[in-house]
């Protein structure tokens, strides 16, 4: 009974009836960060108003647009499928792959899911009236977990963690080891050279930011400093505020809109 249980929950993950709405949710997920790269723009160049470069701002910023809660719904519908694509891939996927290898694909497919799925969850509170910004909310969260037993410890794992991740990225760009995730057969050269050089552009620059957000995080609970703890926005901000720092948040700005091109051409390319 269970094996047939099981059978028929692969089959679901299986589904095709996820496909068109998770291809929709890589269009969302582009999306995003399109507007993280606006909003990060116009920090770098003195127009940042009252919007934050982080989630939150890019959520706000499309709410804000016409039609916005409609296009809002539609985005968290999308990266919902999206995270439930990424949970089949995690639980049922990487067929291809064996040992390690697999193990290690099913960990990034599962640490995906959790990503969409948070991304979805955050348009819906937009919609909903209810959203608070990014940094709020993480420097709530971090005060809270540092309130537990080891809860140093607990949040500078996770800055290490995030550090992690960035690192991967930065290497996943490099390597350009995402064009495994794409199919460019059908592209051709011109396009296929085109693409590459978005995911590389795309990868490192989301990478280098990343680790910037994990190092602050971890070194601000070390220091005790919690006005150091803070996301993607706080990470933007650091990074201006060094020598160059117009030039070079531009340059991260510039790579999260390449990021959300590239996101957005794989809803046409990637292999489901």
């Amino acid at each position: 009974m269970a094996t047939k249980a099981g059978r028929k929950a692969e089959q679901a993950g299986d589904s095709k009836s996820l496909e068109v709405p998770a291809r929709v949710g890589l269009v969302a997920y582009g999306v995003v960060h399109l507007l993280i790269g606006w909003l990060a723009l116009q920090i770098a160049w003195g127009a940042s108003g009252s919007k934050s470069a982080d989630t939150s701002g890019a959520m706000g910023t499309l709410a804000a647009q016409p039609f916005g809660k409609v296009l809002l719904w539609l985005v968290a519908v999308g990266l919902v499928a999206l995270a439930l694509w990424q949970a089949s891939e995690a639980v049922w996927g990487c067929r291809n792959s064996a040992g390690a290898k697999r193990v290690r694909k099913q960990v990034a497919s599962g640490a995906k899911a959790v990503v969409y799925a948070a991304l979805g969850v955050s348009a819906a509170v937009v919609a909903l009236g209810s959203g608070s910004s990014s940094s709020q909310s993480q420097e709530r969260t971090t005060s809270g977990v540092l309130a537990w037993p080891g809860g140093r410890v607990i949040v500078v794992a996770a800055g290490l963690i995030v550090v992690g991740v960035g690192v991967a990225g930065v290497v996943k760009g490099v390597r350009k080891s995402f064009t495994e995730e794409i199919g460019t057969s059908s592209m051709s050269p011109a396009a296929r050279e085109g693409v590459e050089r978005l995911g590389q552009v795309g990868y490192i620059a989301k990478g280098l930011a990343l680790v910037v957000v994990g190092g602050l995080l971890s070194y601000a609970t070390v220091t005790y400093d919690r006005q150091k703890a803070q996301g993607l926005d706080g990470a933007l901000e650091t990074i201006l505020a060094q020598p160059f720092g117009r030039f070079l948040l531009t340059a991260v700005a510039l790579g999260f809109v390449a990021f959300g091109l590239f996101a957005m051409l794989q809803s046409r390319y990637r292999r489901m």
